[in-house]
């Protein structure tokens, strides 16, 4: 898990509940013994034969720390529009939505956001904690830019060995400029002696988008670079990693908030 952004109270929370010892330890000394005791459990779970069971409990609760700061996220920003300024409804009526849909669109086009949000993030830090199983001394990493001054660097999501790993839970971007600025990417990567990787777990639906992946799948392979999308992602952390990412995914899902939606259960 990202304990890097998580407060101080609560990685001395993390350690109360998991037996790590962390009396006077400052925060930057508290998170390296969460990852030194995260990286002890797993390497011994490896040893133990019991690796696949630690990492779809690992995954389970990540989702349900999204899950829950999703939920929160969505109840304020509910109770914050209801003090909105709704007089736009009087343009929404014009045009044939009553004020009582156009509540519901406001509310899910926020929802929507979040939600889009919270899913990129928890698929590819999942996506992340199966490559960390594989390769405990791979991560996340950064390269500075070499072919200009904006960005100074680039990310890489996770360094596994020689590539230099891009995760994208879906990429619906239909800007130009978008290839530009990961043709530079590309660029920087490759000048830093890595292979650029690039995992789409789900294409985008709309035909434009569909077309800047395209192009983009062509800089990555005319780069001496790999480019997987869709269930070809899948089968590339699957293939990589040995732990079946989808299927995990898929077991935890069936069941998951006891077949209720977690929306209705928001007031």
């Amino acid at each position: 898990m990202n304990f890097n952004s998580m407060l101080k109270v609560n990685l001395e929370k993390y350690c109360d509940e998991t037996g790590i010892s962390h009396h006077g330890m400052n925060r930057h000394e508290l998170i390296q013994e969460i990852y030194k005791h995260e990286l002890d459990v797993i390497n011994n779970s490896i040893k133990t034969g019991t690796s696949s069971t630690l990492l779809r409990e690992r995954i389970r609760a990540l989702a349900k720390i999204y899950a829950n700061n999703l939920n929160d996220k969505i109840t304020t920003r509910k109770k914050e529009m209801q003090k909105d300024d709704n007089s736009h409804y009087l343009i929404y009526q014009l045009l044939g939505v009553s004020g009582e849909e156009g509540t519901l669109i406001d509310e899910y086009q926020n929802t929507g956001r979040f939600l889009y949000k919270y899913t990129g993030s928890f698929l590819e830090e999942a996506a992340s904690m199966c490559l960390f199983f594989h390769n405990r001394q791979g991560g996340k990493s950064k390269v500075e830019n070499t072919f200009g001054r904006k960005p100074k660097t680039f990310e890489i999501d996770f360094l596994n060995g020689n590539e230099a790993i891009e995760l994208k839970w879906r990429d619906a971007t239909t800007d130009g400029d978008h290839i530009v600025k990961e043709h530079t990417r590309v660029e920087v990567i490759k000048s830093h002696g890595y292979k650029p990787v690039r995992v789409m777990f789900y294409d985008p639906q709309r035909n434009q988008a569909k077309k800047i992946q395209q192009k983009l799948k062509h800089l990555y392979k005319s780069h001496n670079g790999e480019y997987h999308a869709g269930n070809e992602a899948w089968d590339y952390v699957r293939d990589i990693t040995g732990y079946n990412f989808y299927n995990i995914i898929e077991e935890l899902s069936f069941g998951a908030w006891g077949n209720k939606s977690m929306l209705n259960n928001i007031k």
